[in-house]
């Protein structure tokens, strides 16, 4: 079994929760985090009369000042699948998601040992 986390645009979540719940994947949790990827979008200046200032004395100082990095907010889902089903999930994850655009997501997908269904004690692929 798999564990795979994506983390997608909020605008999103709708129709890549139809296109799970339509393949066969019903079960899955979300929800809303903050985050940001390694592009320096959505930087955003803090103080006009302190960043005036800096630049007048000092440039690399004035840099500090200026950029205040801002989280962006996004939808994390979380489901668990047999290995056959894998890159069934992955693919259908992407094909939703993915416009071309930076930030369109990532998916990780991490070894799940063992499964069990608090209410039945039902174990691994029984549990899912």
């Amino acid at each position: 079994m798999k564990e795979i986390i994506a983390i997608i645009r909020m605008n999103m979540i709708s129709k890549t929760k139809e296109a799970l719940l339509k393949s066969n994947f019903p079960s899955f949790t979300c929800r809303q985090v903050v985050g940001r990827g390694k592009t320096k979008v959505g930087y955003t200046i803090t103080d006009e009369t302190a960043r005036s200032e800096a630049v007048a004395n000092d440039r690399e100082k004035a840099e500090q000042l200026a950029e205040q990095h801002r989280l962006v907010p996004r939808r994390m889902m979380t489901l668990l699948v047999k290995d056959e089903d894998l890159k069934e999930a992955i693919d259908l994850i992407i094909g939703v998601n993915r416009t071309g655009n930076p930030g369109d997501g990532k998916i990780f997908v991490l070894p799940a040992s063992e499964v069990i269904r608090v209410r039945t004690g039902e174990k691994n692929a029984d549990a899912l």
